[in-house]
């Protein structure tokens, strides 16, 4: 591993490490739940190969896919985020000839944007936000991996309110390993509320 990733794993850990701490004293949620709701659903391809139509509000009931985007609350207020799973590439390929898998192992690489919706900035670090879910149950944290599926989120990120930000977290799991869902939660994935998308 590179000097410069293994620079930006300690800084991930270490904002994540001083995140729980916040997150252990804010007066927040204290029940834990899961959003499968979209607020709004992908947009819709243009009939004629033209431009995407505007995404339109989730009908009653639907569960959140890539596209769709979740509106999550974090463990503070003025925490707030609209995140969308814009694409999952699977058995993504490394940026470089140095940056592969371990044996056994593939690359899935989850782009998000992240829209800072409350009145206090966004800042964390994304990479410990999310997990890779597949069909037993087996839960995957986040590698730092840069895949040609497009540049990894900064660490830290800050986004100011009503502004947002495009980036990829990457997973190394199993070859064999079926994907069923993603999740995402704020404060580095301390926050009591997380969003899920279900992978087709």
């Amino acid at each position: 591993m590179s000097v410069r990733l293994r620079t930006r794993r300690t800084a991930a850990v270490l904002l994540g490490a001083a995140l729980l701490a916040a997150a252990t004293t804010a007066c927040g949620p204290t029940d834990s739940s899961v959003s499968t709701s979209p607020k709004s659903t992908a947009a819709a391809p243009a009939a004629g190969g033209g431009s995407s139509a505007p995404a339109a509000d989730a009908p009653k009931n639907a569960v959140a896919k890539t596209g769709d985007t979740i509106a999550l609350k974090g463990t503070e207020k003025s925490n707030s985020a609209d995140v969308t799973l814009v694409k999952v590439v699977d058995g993504a390929k490394g940026a470089d000839e140095y940056t592969e898998p371990a044996a056994g192992k593939r690359y899935v690489t989850a782009q998000f944007r992240i829209k800072a919706t409350g009145s206090a900035a966004y800042s964390d670090a994304p990479h410990n936000s999310a997990k890779l879910i597949d069909a037993q149950g087996q839960n995957y944290e986040a590698t730092i991996a840069e895949t040609v599926a497009g540049p990894e989120f900064p660490v830290p990120l800050s986004i100011a309110p009503g502004e947002s930000a495009l980036g990829c977290i990457t997973f190394e799991v199993p070859a064999d390993a079926k994907l069923d869902k993603v999740q995402f939660a704020l404060d580095s994935g301390f926050a009591q509320q997380s969003g899920q998308w279900k992978l087709a």
